[in-house]
């Protein structure tokens, strides 16, 4: 089931009637457990099964190692819930992959194997719900977290239907708390609630699907070179699409879950309008971001160990994050660029901070000689500057959406060459109307995301007179009527 459904829609009415009845806290539980198991359930039953292993194993590991003392048996009980959830994960995620790559392997080796192809279905949403469990269990095992006495909060913490398939991700202590004591949307969240789930389904259904889809789907889909004006139309259409896509997953999470009472953590703050690609990852994907520094850069030892060890921490945490996305080269060259990027706005920030340190020492000590060694640092202190340097961001994003959408290297290679004008006589293949479009849409994202950038979106809706917020709920909900039937899945339920 997908929030940009008439299923959904029918779905949701009959969850808030009955969590609005005058049931015990534990009935409502139970029914929203209920229905979370329904939700998953109806894209495909039998994998219900995974979901529970990983709820039971994690919840009665989480219990032992809370009470084991002795240091080897906690890490033993520890691997027992890793090997399971990630296990789960490789085998049905990666098994594939791993496999075409053992082979290619030893045909380079000349070693004929013939594998039959297996045929494994990705269970939706695996990927996320087993950062979820896994946090648990780790910050139980770190005694950050105490573990849950009731299996009944604790399902319910993993399974809950607005983040079940798709994010954010979220932790311990982000929901499980929440379902301690009695909750019911107020009339402010309800309403903002539903606000936030009609934003989200404008997001995705009018501007993902009905606007810029097609656009990214036809250039990608290409097997020869196009104009440069194309190339770069079609990413930039993607771009879009999925910030809207995913983004508009998110949003309607939040504000699906608000109107339960409940609140989930944000996992957007304008990305667009990031300073840099550390920003970036501050602004995209929040919960996943924070996941992979808490769980894996910080525990490989972060930034403590020297500037070389630094720089392999951040490639190994980015290599691995754009595996997370898929089992695909492609994406772990994404990942690559995020990390190299990274490591050249680390190194280049440490340089500046030397430089401003030394010009510090040298007017303190009054030397001309050391005046005269000092290399004027690069300030980015300026609006300017700042815009310049957002503007570059962006642009070496958009490059590495290339490799995150493209199906192959092949493809990925042959668009960048257009892009760059290095393929001579790329064919038209736009519309001035699909260029106009993914143009205008472009500007317009960029233009919120700069004007929000340090908002938000609840703040800005205070400022605005009733009418004019009626005005523009109405006009969401009446396009994304309109373009209903253009919608598709979010493109994050394959991850």
């Amino acid at each position: 089931m997908v929030f940009n459904s008439y299923t959904f829609i029918l779905f949701f009415a009959v969850i808030l009637v009955l969590h609005n009845l005058p049931f015990s806290w534990k009935v409502k539980k139970i029914n929203l457990l209920l229905a979370s198991y329904l939700f998953y359930a109806l894209w495909n039953p039998p994998f219900i099964l995974l979901l529970w292993l990983s709820t039971v194993v994690d919840f009665y590991m989480a219990r032992l190692i809370s009470v084991e003392q002795r240091p080897r048996n906690r890490k033993l009980l520890l691997t027992v819930s890793l090997v399971l959830n990630l296990g789960m994960l490789s085998y049905f995620k990666y098994g594939g992959f791993l496999l075409e790559n053992f082979t290619a392997l030893l045909s380079a080796m000349g070693i004929v194997f013939h594998a039959v192809k297996p045929d494994i279905i990705l269970p939706i949403g695996i990927s996320f719900y087993t950062f979820v469990t896994l946090s648990y269990t780790l910050d139980v095992y770190r005694r950050k977290f105490a573990p849950e006495p009731s299996f009944l909060n604790f399902a319910l913490f993993v399974t809950y239907f607005p983040h079940l398939v798709a994010g954010p991700i979220v932790r311990p202590e982000d929901l499980i708390p929440q379902f301690k004591t009695p909750r019911r949307a107020t009339g402010q969240q309800l309403s903002w609630g539903l606000f936030l789930l009609s934003l989200g389904l404008f997001m995705k259904v009018t501007i993902a699907d009905g606007l810029l889809a097609a656009s990214a789907d036809l250039i990608f889909g290409l097997p020869f070179p196009v104009q440069p004006l194309d190339a770069w139309m079609g990413v930039l259409a993607f771009s879009g699409q999925i910030f809207c896509d995913f983004g508009g997953y998110s949003t309607c999470a939040i504000g699906v879950s608000l109107c339960l009472g409940f609140e989930l953590p944000d996992n957007f703050r304008y990305p667009y309008a990031a300073i840099g690609f550390s920003d970036f990852w501050r602004r995209w994907h929040i919960t996943l971001s924070t996941w992979l520094r808490d769980y894996l850069y910080i525990p490989l030892g972060g930034n403590r160990h020297g500037t070389v060890r630094t720089y392999i921490n951040l490639m190994i945490t980015m290599l691995l994050g754009g595996l997370w996305h898929g089992a695909s080269w492609t994406f772990v060259v994404w990942g690559a660029l995020h990390g190299l990027f990274l490591c050249i706005e680390r190194f280049w920030r440490d340089r500046s901070a030397q430089r401003r340190a030394i010009r510090a020492e040298a007017m303190v000590d009054g030397s001309m000689l050391n005046r005269a060694a000092i290399i004027p640092p690069i300030h980015v202190s300026s609006p300017l500057a700042q815009f310049g340097l957002a503007m570059l961001t962006l642009l070496l994003v958009n490059i590495t959406w290339v490799f995150f959408r493209a199906p192959t290297f092949g493809g990925a290679t042959l668009l960048l060459l257009s892009m760059f004008g290095v393929i001579p006589n790329g064919a038209p293949m736009l519309t001035n109307l699909a260029i106009l479009t993914v143009s205008s849409i472009t500007i317009g994202i960029i233009v919120c995301h700069w004007l929000m950038r340090d908002s938000s979106l609840l703040a800005f809706s205070k400022r605005l007179p009733w009418w004019g917020l009626s005005l523009g709920w109405s006009s969401l909900l009446i396009l994304v009527i309109l373009t209903q039937k253009s919608s598709g899945s979010f493109i994050y339920f394959q991850f």
